[in-house]
């Protein structure tokens, strides 16, 4: 199927999850894919005495610009500094509470304790969807003013929130079909079924409104087309606008036609009134 061609859309939360799963499952995929088959890291017969599997491995990944494929530092280094526990990005795809560390600086300062909560929501810019701190277990009130709750965040972390100022979703166009490799499908469950469709592209197909009048199959749901077609959005670098709409000159017509023959139809019945109110004084003389 070929989902570029079908219009949908979806609720925000149910494609963010989705969409998560998916790009840390195609991480591990690509892990594994270049550990075996580019990195050429197995300690066989062909390595000195020296040789060293983990750190050929950070080497490949770090080369490579993978740095997400490796948990944990340089195993080279003498003394490797002490790592901070990263913030679960996947957990905040909804609203969710965050339970911050202990601060009796601020819990002195604040009357009651307060809590916190962290989720997605959409930029003013309509092109890109970003974390924020809120103080409300909904994600409508940010726990900051003018940053988003970004403020709050460090002051407890000491560090940026993730993915505060960078989008959650890219803008490049994701890949629906399932690995060609089937020993490296990350996604054992998903390889077993007869078609080629990635498990996120179909749950969230699923789940959107639709719009199939231009795919070509039977029993097409075209419930979403009128309410698409009328928020169509374009993307010109790296921004999303709205659609800039074109009049019609056929409407326009019709329009002047209608307001011409209204105005008419206007003076005609003054000039009635006038005649009969000339007619009823030349009566009661």
């Amino acid at each position: 199927m070929n989902f570029s061609s079908s219009p949908c859309k979806s609720d925000l939360n149910i494609f963010l999850e989705a969409y998560w799963e998916n790009k840390l499952e195609m991480q591990e995929w690509q892990c594994e894919y270049t550990r075996i088959n580019e990195c050429g890291c197995d300690d066989d017969d062909g390595k000195d005495d020296n040789f060293n599997e983990e750190s050929c491995q950070y080497a490949c990944f770090m080369d490579r610009g993978m740095d997400y494929c490796w948990e944990g530092g340089d195993p080279d280094a003498d003394d490797e500094p002490e790592e901070q526990e990263e913030l679960e990005v996947q957990e905040y795809m909804e609203c969710a509470q965050i339970d911050f560390p202990e601060d009796e600086n601020r819990r002195l300062e604040e009357e009651e304790e307060v809590q916190y909560f962290i989720g997605p929501y959409c930029a003013d810019s309509g092109a890109e969807i970003l974390l924020g701190v809120f103080n409300d277990e909904f994600c409508t009130n940010f726990a900051s003013e003018g940053d988003a709750g970004r403020s709050v965040y460090y002051d407890y972390m000491g560090e940026a929130l993730p993915y505060s100022s960078e989008s959650l979703v890219d803008m490049n166009c994701i890949p629906c079909k399932e690995p060609g490799d089937a020993d490296m499908q990350n996604n054992q469950n998903d390889q077993q079924d007869e078609d080629e469709v990635v498990e996120m592209c179909e749950m969230v197909y699923e789940q959107a409104g639709k719009c199939e009048a231009n795919l070509g199959i039977n029993d097409a749901n075209n419930n979403g087309c009128n309410y698409m077609d009328g928020i169509s959005i374009f993307r010109r670098d790296g921004q999303v606008i709205m659609r800039d709409l074109t009049s019609s000159s056929a409407a326009n017509v019709f329009i002047g036609l209608f307001a011409a023959t209204f105005a008419a139809a206007g003076a005609y019945a003054y000039y009635l009134k006038t005649k009969l109110d000339r007619a009823k004084i030349n009566l009661s003389e």
